[in-house]
């Protein structure tokens, strides 16, 4: 069945694939459901893409690259295209606003932001056809004129996750676009509605046909996305253990990619900060997305003469937030994506208790909610860094309160993990910060508060990733660098 009620009315061809431009019947009847995080029924149907789908989409990107106009244009010609597509998401804002909170359990106070953000990225990344360096004099060694030259990678297969889908296709899609490549847009099963809304923006922005393609596939069709020799680059959000197989892969092949990955970033607190206030602010970004990001300040390291004191703080903290329904204005978390992150997350939570750390806060089901994906926010205290949920990314409302002898036994545990995504240092002292954050092997790191910039650029070192985006960095990965040398020194070049 297809849902023509409710927030799913809001898109008109649930039922079809993108595809060349044009909105295709799928290869079969197949449907993927989309639950409702707050009621746990079905409020959304969308076609799932086949293997014959994928490598339709695939085909179309191909020849759009190939044989189409879109890596023909001027930058400037493509930024206008990318200009339509921003004004375009602004306006399906509050569309989305609606939808995203039943996929995941967003607030919709975050939710209705999306479309600002999608507008912001695509802008920004529109702004660089007049002031990035696409093409640069350089002295050669032999002949008498020399030029390092930007040219787009090819085909992308974008593959965005469920837990921030729009802002995620921003960032990927964006940059893609500007250097002249076309893209195979992969939507998550749990959260399709946003790639929908994208790709009917993008028809309405007149691209031409194939350089966005956009399905949604579970995930043995999504990883022939990743195996087509066709497609040039891998861009990929999600977890570490799904970076390594597509790395992999890649590898195989020499496919480009870029991989955002997991995390369990730490809060390195040291002994001169307020413990209340940090304790709030910690409180508040953990509530964020019902801790079901990437790069939340999971694991809280703390001087252990101050333990006790952050874990009771925390745990006042946590006991005040309002658990409930999303699109309530008063609820501060609401519900986890599915049933299954539901019961990830109870079995940390048992893990925690069975490796002997102490629940000061949460730890179960909220009682006054008997439908909907909820779980309280938890607090551990007494964590040993090597414990199950010290190491391993829960995605979840779950902190985990880890005492330090002093401030090299801190950076040594903040740095005691396979990730090395986010971090921060909380201090009075500037200079402290610094030297601390130096010390840090985070590919970001924020002072006094939980803090990420994708307008300069965002990442992992180790398992966290490979390469950038957002900003300048996050573009660099759709391009191919060119050496041309001239002999003679008058040349039109774009």
């Amino acid at each position: 069945m297809t849902i023509t009620s409710g927030p799913a009315a809001l898109l008109k061809h649930t039922d079809r694939l993108f595809i060349g431009g044009d909105w295709v019947k799928p290869s079969s009847a197949d449907r993927i459901q989309v639950i409702d995080s707050t009621t746990e029924e079905i409020f959304l149907e969308v076609a799932e893409a086949k293997a014959e789908d994928m490598a339709r989409a695939v085909a179309a990107a191909r020849e759009a690259f190939d044989n189409g106009p879109w890596p023909r244009m001027t930058h400037a010609e493509r930024a206008a295209y990318m200009r339509r597509i921003a004004e375009g998401l602004l306006a399906r804002g509050n569309d989305i606003g609606q939808i995203w909170p039943r996929e995941t359990g967003a607030l919709q106070s975050i939710a209705q932001a999306a479309g600002q953000d999608g507008f912001d990225i695509f802008t920004y990344y529109a702004g660089l056809a007049d002031t990035f360096a696409w093409v640069r004099p350089m002295k050669p060694t032999f002949g008498e004129a020399g030029f390092l030259m930007r040219e787009p990678v090819g085909v992308v297969g974008a593959i965005v996750p469920w837990n921030s889908p729009m802002r995620l296709i921003g960032y990927k899609v964006a940059p893609a676009l500007i250097a002249g490549c076309t893209v195979v847009l992969k939507a998550s099963p749990e959260a399709p509605a946003e790639a929908y809304m994208f790709a009917e923006v993008a028809q309405a922005a007149g691209l031409p046909p194939g350089v966005v393609n956009v399905v949604t596939a579970d995930r043995d069709v999504s990883e022939l996305l990743v195996r087509d020799p066709r497609v040039d680059k891998i861009t990929f959000t999600g977890s570490t253990a799904a970076g390594r197989r597509i790395g992999s892969i890649c590898g195989e092949r020499v496919a480009r990619c870029t991989l955002e990955l997991g995390g369990k970033s730490a809060a390195v607190i040291l002994n001169d900060i307020d413990i209340a206030k940090t304790a709030t602010h910690l409180t508040r970004q953990e509530c964020l997305l019902t801790g079901q990001s990437c790069s939340s300040l999971t694991r809280v390291i703390v001087p252990e003469q101050r333990h006790d004191e952050m874990v009771e703080a925390l745990a006042e903290e946590f006991r005040r937030v309002r658990v409930g329904d999303p699109f309530d204005p008063d609820t501060q978390l609401g519900p986890l994506v599915s049933a299954r992150q539901r019961e990830r997350v109870e079995y940390y939570l048992a893990k925690g208790r069975e490796e002997g750390a102490v629940v000061a806060a949460g730890g179960g089901r909220p009682g006054h909610l008997p439908r909907g994906y909820y779980v309280e926010p938890t607090v551990f205290g007494g964590v040993d860094n090597s414990s199950t949920i010290a190491q391993e990314e829960i995605f979840g409302p779950v902190l985990t309160v880890i005492p330090a002898a002093d401030e090299d036994h801190a950076v040594e545990l903040a740095n005691d993990t396979i990730y090395g995504l986010n971090a921060s240092v909380f201090t009075d002292d500037l200079e402290r910060a610094v030297d601390v954050a130096g010390r840090l092997r985070s590919g970001t790191v924020g002072h006094n508060a939980f803090r990420t910039d994708f307008g300069i650029a965002f990442g992992g070192f180790k398992q966290s990733g490979v390469g950038r985006e957002g900003g300048t960095e996050g573009l660099m990965p759709f391009l191919e660098a060119k050496t041309l040398i001239l002999k003679g020194t008058s040349a039109n070049l774009p």
